[in-house]
């Protein structure tokens, strides 16, 4: 099977994209938003960035709905997160 990412007309339910790295692991995105209220949502898509100063980045796609998720706009809208490796 010839898989082209940018047409997706795979045919299958769920991308296949998602599963081509595995295991997946999974580090937990902390944020608070500016009101105050604290989110905590699992993210696979990270990595690290460098280490002088120690960096490091996650990818969001939009929600079901098409809005930005509340990790990245509380992270935007606050300048800060918090990454923790599930290790477990």
């Amino acid at each position: 099977m010839f898989y082209d990412a940018l047409r997706n007309d795979h045919g299958f339910e769920v991308d296949p994209f998602k599963a081509l790295v595995a295991p997946r692991p999974i580090g937990w995105i902390s944020t608070t938003s500016a009101s105050g209220v604290d989110n905590l949502a699992p993210y696979s898509q990270f990595q690290n960035l460098g280490f002088h100063p120690p960096m490091v980045m996650f990818s969001a796609n939009q929600d079901a709905r098409g809005q930005r998720k509340h990790s990245v706009v509380n992270a935007e809208t606050t300048g800060e997160f918090v990454w923790n490796m599930a290790t477990w």
